[in-house]
């Protein structure tokens, strides 16, 4: 997970980490490709995760969260104020912006 800058909309929140899908793009190119935009790292990806859909007061967004695993490269923040890797039973503890939250709980639940 990512924490936003202190400038961006939603400051200093945590999300998980991914962008806009661009026209003609699949959902899986889309994700790889922001990872490697935000992260700097190649990913592989393990499966699909239910979609979310949040209405902000200003603006509505719908989330594709995938689960991931790092195949290469060395994590580099180009976006983001920092990122964290932490267990799962730490997940709850940090400020996500809202419509990160059905991801967060839907994680918490899965049989890893």
């Amino acid at each position: 997970m990512v924490q936003r800058g202190a400038a961006m909309s939603m400051p200093l929140k945590w999300e998980f980490p991914g962008g806009k899908l661009e026209a003609g793009e699949t959902e899986e190119a889309c994700i790889k490709r922001e990872i490697r935009e935000e992260l700097n790292i190649e990913i592989e990806l393990l499966a699909r995760l239910t979609p979310a859909l949040h209405h902000y007061p200003d603006f509505s967004v719908e989330l594709l969260p995938f689960l991931a695993r790092h195949k290469a490269g060395d994590l580099k923040l180009l976006e983001h104020k920092q990122y964290l890797l932490l267990d799962i039973n730490e997940l709850s503890a940090l400020d996500w912006a809202e419509a990160d939250v059905p991801i967060v709980e839907e994680y918490l639940k899965l049989p890893l």
